[in-house]
């Protein structure tokens, strides 16, 4: 490695490296570190003269031994979402920077969620199986109660995602509402008065002990005839056996792009009931979507060796409420 500039390590999956760091986004990051890897496991021996570590999905844990090999080690940027599955709380303990590109992955699953949010609106779920099991409609009649015009939408969390949701809901003609009790600094409702005033309910909350079914059989009962219930967030957050008794009652619909277990087991009602819309995890980034999460560790890395603040640190306080 070069010494005339700072070096780093790449540690990820290897097959997601030229998605997240497309040619022009890798040009950048190299004008600015010396780059090694990209490897999918930790080799202490290459790890002495590491400052910074890039990782993304498939990294292995950054632990006591991953530590002790790299004394010069001062900051972690993630490619991706959560930090909790691979750093261990030494890497605070030592004052070594964390950031993580959670907030460009949440563009994507916000975009998904606005759009499963007018479409549930506008009945385009439950009209599509109407149409597939009578084979035909009358044209140009007025469907009584579809529409977005006045629609409640409860949030339930304003986290990076729900937030952006509630962002991208602000041109539309709807009354929005959120459940937070974290959240000081967004209007915040409780969560029985969501339930039961809202006609979708979307899930944005992350994934802790206390969230674990926090829509049990006793909340899920709270939710009006016809209401939507969308969950992009974490399929433990909804208790499925709760959920599929609700479903097979025909009060509710459901749009799940996460499940509990995931992936499903072939026999599960979720994947037959025309009243839920199941998709395979895919509302985060995929694609060309990733390029968005390797720009946004560069321009962390620009911060960093500028003496910046990082835009989107994480501390050991954040990891208690965050996914």
């Amino acid at each position: 490695m070069s010494s005339e500039k700072p070096a780093a390590l790449v540690v990820m999956s290897v097959e997601h490296w030229p998605l997240l760091f497309p040619p022009d986004v890798r040009r950048r990051l190299e004008r600015l570190v010396d780059l090694d890897g990209p490897v999918d496991r930790f080799d202490l021996d290459r790890l002495a003269e590491v400052e910074v570590l890039i990782t993304g999905w498939g990294c292995p844990a950054v632990d006591r031994q991953v530590l002790e090999a790299a004394p010069k080690l001062r900051a972690v940027l993630h490619a991706a979402g959560s930090v909790k599955g691979h750093l261990s709380r030494e890497v605070w303990e030592r004052g070594i920077a964390v950031s993580t590109a959670a907030d460009a992955n949440a563009v994507p699953v916000a975009e998904f969620t606005l759009g499963a949010i007018l479409l549930a609106g506008k009945g385009a779920f439950d009209l599509r199986e109407r149409y597939r099991r009578e084979g035909t409609f009358e044209l140009g009649y007025i469907h009584p109660g579809v529409g977005n015009h006045g629609r409640t939408v409860g949030l339930i969390g304003a986290s990076r995602i729900g937030r952006q949701v509630l962002d991208l809901l602000r041109p539309f003609g709807l009354r929005v509402q959120v459940y937070d009790p974290y959240a000081v600094d967004v209007p915040s409702v409780d969560l029985e008065t969501l339930l039961s005033t809202s006609d979708i309910v979307s899930v944005h909350a992350p994934l802790t002990a206390e969230t674990q079914q926090l829509l049990g059989s006793a909340q899920l009962a709270l939710l009006r005839d016809g209401t939507t219930l969308i969950n992009t967030a974490r399929g433990p957050i909804v208790d499925t056996e709760a959920l599929i008794r609700e479903l097979r009652s025909g009060r509710i619909s459901a749009i799940l792009d996460v499940t509990e277990p995931e992936p499903l087991p072939a026999d599960s009602p979720l994947l037959t009931l025309p009243n839920a819309f199941v998709t395979p995890h895919i509302a985060g980034s995929h694609g060309n979507e990733l390029a968005r999460l390797g720009g946004c560790v560069t321009a962390e890395l620009e911060r960093l060796l500028a003496g910046e603040p990082l835009r989107f640190g994480i501390s050991a306080t954040d990891l208690d409420h965050a996914a």
